[in-house]
């Protein structure tokens, strides 16, 4: 939106296609190849430079832990006037428990919770064009195409499908290349809808909205439904909870690999200290950093390491592996 309005939805767009792309190869790759966790993925994708990938993917792990640990402890102080980090603790408990039961009610909780989610951005476009509709269709003009999009989607993608190698668990439930393939192309607009609808919703209080720590809060706010503001504070503290599981989800059963390697079973309590470790680190860079600053500087960074690391070799490696041979 900083570019103006015509062109966030424009880089929306190229997120949306690119992750599409990037999410079908990968789940097929991943599903023909029985490749369940990021390390075997990256073995098989990437020889030996897999480490390069994991010392990016940790340094996203720790970055992106701490943005929703930051966010969560934003948002309870707005809502409570508590100290920040109690949100930030409440949040990393909840992390905490989710990461030690593991994948079965990671996978149920991660699958319940966008659903809730979606209905709380379908209820927030509603409010907003209620409160906000011939302001937001004004905005949408403030600004010409300058191609900017185009570079914006592009780097928004990248660093978003550091995510990709950390849900290969569920690659387990696909059948057959169709389905593997329909999951990825669909995963692309799933993931974007939401993104559009907040976005869309945003431009009503456009620009002053670009100075905020937590936009949708913002937004919410200046809507005056009581009831939804409750919800939908809850949701979006539920969102913090569902991206740190997913991401530290992902390490865990990079390591629980080598456990099945050795025919052994990774312990729940070395899970539940693995997700602390991340978890206070994450948390020292987001009372250190604060968390505007951690994405403005954080993901500028990381971004053209994984299009160099990792996407650009998924996509032209990746679609070689999976076309190389029928579909089993």
């Amino acid at each position: 939106m900083s570019s103006g309005p015509i062109n966030g939805y424009i880089g929306m767009l190229v997120a949306m296609f690119i992750w599409s792309l990037v999410m079908a190869i990968g789940f097929e790759l991943a599903r023909k190849e029985r490749l369940y966790d990021y390390r075997l993925f990256l073995k098989a994708l990437l020889g030996r430079g897999w480490v390069v990938f994991e010392l990016v993917f940790i340094a996203t792990l720790v970055l992106t832990t701490a943005v929703v640990g930051s966010a969560s402890g934003e948002l309870l102080h707005e809502i409570f006037s508590v100290p920040k980090i109690v949100g930030t603790l409440i949040m990393i408990g909840m992390v905490g428990f989710l990461v030690f039961k593991g994948s079965n009610l990671i996978e149920k909780v991660l699958s319940a919770w966008s659903m809730t989610l979606y209905v709380a951005y379908l209820i927030l476009i509603i409010a907003a064009f209620t409160e906000y509709g011939n302001s937001i269709i004004s905005k949408i003009s403030l600004s010409d195409f300058d191609g900017s999009g185009f570079k914006g989607g592009f780097e928004y993608a990248a660093y978003n499908l550091a995510a990709l190698p950390a849900i290969l668990f569920v690659t387990r439930h696909f059948d057959n290349r169709r389905e593997a393939v329909m999951a990825g192309i669909i995963a692309g607009p799933l993931t974007m809808i939401p993104a559009f609808f907040i976005y869309t919703a945003m431009l009503g209080t456009y620009p002053g909205i670009l100075s905020e720590a937590i936009p949708a809060y913002f937004v919410i706010n200046q809507i005056d439904w009581p009831i939804f503001q409750v919800f939908f504070q809850f949701v979006l503290f539920g969102t913090f909870i569902e991206t740190g599981t997913g991401m530290i989800h992902g390490f865990n059963e990079r390591i629980a690999g080598v456990y099945r390697e050795r025919n052994q079973k990774m312990p729940a309590r070395l899970r539940l200290i693995i997700a602390i470790v991340i978890l206070v680190v994450a948390i020292f860079l987001a009372e250190t950093l604060g968390l505007i600053r951690l994405i403005a500087e954080g993901y500028g960074y990381i971004t053209w390491a994984y299009w160099v690391v990792f996407l650009a070799p998924l996509l032209i490696l990746g679609t070689w592996k999976v076309f190389r041979s029928p579909s089993e």
